[in-house]
């Protein structure tokens, strides 16, 4: 297994308990953690080319940012 594909799992991993955090713990803590494990699937994305995906991750990543800064 690659670090890119280990990568990969451990974001999905962390996007799915960082919904679970922002809906019962803190909106916050679970933003930040849906930041960090969408950013750390991206050089999988960029491995496999799949451009579509990185740009939805940009676009979650800005809506998830503005969260953090209101």
């Amino acid at each position: 297994m690659t670090l890119s594909v280990s990568l990969r799992i451990t974001g999905s991993v962390l996007v799915v308990l960082s919904y679970f955090i922002i809906l019962h713990v803190s909106p916050t803590l679970g933003v930040i953690g849906n930041i960090i494990g969408d950013s750390i699937t991206v050089p999988f994305f960029i491995q496999t080319k799949a451009w579509d995906v990185i740009a939805m991750v940009a676009v979650m990543n800005i809506i998830s940012l503005s969260k953090l800064l209101a």
